[in-house]
């Protein structure tokens, strides 16, 4: 499960103490692997749906369920949810007699007989999972629970109880819930720890580190939930510059002078970690960025231009899989410009090459042949390559193109790690957000699935 080691301490004791003699009569082996240990959970989970007693009862057979799916192991846990998957659906009996009941209800009886349908389509596994709402941080072992259903939706039942507790985490987690808060140096260790834990942009190597990105000329922003008040969403890490970045270790040297924000025009957003996996599917960050630029402005008058400093996470892997699949990439001249560079073995691509060794970027004449080859290539990549809906192949220049963004410039050798060689060769990219081109940006591509992207990138596919 995603929680700390003291989130699972606080709810064990917590749950325990609200369970009282409902736990201890209701043990069951950590792997739940004998037919008495599904059988005993099976009659814990009809329990907490017939709701007998009031609501202490009602939440003390919650927090037996509760504390007994955090003690099992793995193989436990996944058994707990495919029982609940399984044997907690819709009633598919209840749903076809409600619909054979509309087909030839009368209009004055049709508004009852929806209702029965509605009824029948909500699955008792919902509202088993909905009582946990009831507990003391109950929701933040709601979307844990979710990040360990994640990687286990491998059946049609799992997957629609993936769907259920996404769909009920989305109408909690609606964007007019959430809070807007600026973390800095004197925010709680607590929380500054779970940045370090949690950043999946550019690693947090350090407490120096951390400094450096709240320093005055730093914002560091996050969305909380009043029901999880002391864990992050998703945060956003901005630098207040002037004139577009195009280095993200020049932005993160520690050794950099502290600069006036008040003079900076312009704020550049070079990191946004969702800190919640099991919060995946569940949109807010375009949200944040927007409630951010407004943050700023408010802030920084002098402040014009917002823009990204991004990674480019599928490059990598859209190059291998053309180059696996013999797709033609590239010009002709510029594959044979590669394989003069390299000495191959036979029948190896150049072009994966590139991304498994990464010698060629220390080199300032290989540097200049490979250059004009892969900037073309990625914008290709960016412009015009789409997935199976029609969308920005790259995940990042979908989130950014959906929230009306445009490709504003690539980055030659912007972020130098390891990391990033091997997933874009060390490229990034600049969305800007032109504040008055928002709107027709994302129209633009949302309906007609259309890349806006500036002058100087359009004119890298023509070369």
């Amino acid at each position: 499960m995603g929680e700390t080691s003291s989130l699972f301490k606080r709810l064990i004791g917590a749950w325990n103490d609200i369970a009282g003699s409902v736990t201890s009569s209701t043990k069951v082996s950590p792997d739940l692997s004998s037919q008495d240990d599904a059988e005993s959970l099976r009659e814990q989970m009809v329990a907490c749906l017939e709701a007998r007693g009031g609501e202490v009862s009602a939440r003390a057979r919650a927090a037996a369920l509760g504390h007994t799916y955090l003690e099992l192991e793995p193989e436990g846990r996944q058994r707990f949810l495919r029982i609940v998957a399984d044997e907690f659906g819709p009633d598919t009996g209840a749903i076809d007699s409600a619909i054979a009941a509309l087909q030839t209800a009368d209009t004055e009886n049709r508004p009852a007989v929806q209702e029965t349908l509605r009824q029948a389509l909500q699955p008792p596994r919902l509202r088993l999972m909905t009582q946990f709402n009831a507990l003391p941080e109950g929701v933040k072992f709601l979307v844990d629970l979710r990040s360990d259903l994640i990687d286990l939706a491998d059946t049609a039942e799992m997957k629609a109880l993936n769907d259920d507790l996404r769909t009920l985490l989305a109408s909690w987690f609606d964007v007019g819930f959430l809070e807007l808060r600026r973390i800095t140096w004197d925010s709680p260790a607590s929380l500054l720890e779970k940045l370090i834990a949690y950043e999946a942009v550019h690693e947090i190597r350090s407490w120096d580190d951390l400094k450096n990105r709240l320093e005055a000329d730093r914002r560091l922003f996050a969305f909380f939930h009043p029901r999880m008040p002391d864990e992050p969403l998703i945060f956003v890490q901005v630098a207040l510059v002037n004139g577009l970045a195009g280095n993200v270790n020049a932005l993160l040297d520690e050794s950099a002078p502290v600069t006036d924000p008040a003079e900076a025009d312009t704020a550049i957003f070079y990191s946004i970690t969702n800190a919640q996996r099991g919060l995946v599917g569940i949109s807010f960050g375009g949200f944040l960025i927007k409630r951010v630029v407004d943050e700023l402005q408010a802030e920084f008058s002098k402040l014009k231009t917002f823009s990204t400093l991004s990674p480019i996470p599928g490059f990598a892997r859209w190059v291998r899989r053309s180059s696996q699949n013999g797709d033609e990439i590239i010009a002709e001249e510029d594959l044979a410009s590669l394989n003069e560079l390299f000495e191959l073995a036979e029948g190896e691509s150049p072009l994966t090459h590139l991304f498994d060794n990464s010698d060629w970027s220390s080199d300032a004449a290989k540097q200049a042949v490979v250059e004009p080859v892969l900037t073309k290539l990625c914008a290709r990549y960016l412009l015009r390559e789409k997935n199976r809906r029609g969308r920005a192949a790259d995940p990042v220049a979908h989130f950014h193109l959906t929230n009306g963004a445009q490709v504003e410039r690539l980055n030659w050798l912007a972020d130098a790690s390891a990391q990033g060689l091997s997933q874009s060769a060390g490229m990034m990219v600049n969305y800007l957000y032109n504040l008055s081109k928002i709107e027709a940006n994302h129209e633009r591509y949302t309906g007609d699935g259309k890349v806006s992207a500036s002058t100087s990138v359009n004119r890298l596919l023509k070369k």
